[in-house]
């Protein structure tokens, strides 16, 4: 599955919402939301989140980013 960057998906093994960079080789690069260190995925480790998965990740960035831990 090719998905285009820019989609938000859910690497399967360990939970995360991540955004899809690119492609490289035969691996997908992820970057979670709010930005931070990219990770690779296997295309079939990931899947693609529900709206409620980027709503969910989206308020734990914003919850975190009001306690300072992240800028």
């Amino acid at each position: 599955m090719q998905l285009p960057i820019g989609s938000y998906v859910v690497d399967i093994r360990t939970g995360k919402v991540g955004t899809v960079m690119g492609h490289e080789g035969p691996y997908l690069q992820l970057r979670p939301l709010g930005g931070g260190r990219e990770w690779d995925c296997d295309p079939e480790g990931v899947r693609v989140a529900t709206a409620a998965e980027r709503l969910s990740a989206a308020t734990a960035l914003a919850n975190a980013r009001s306690r300072g831990e992240v800028p």
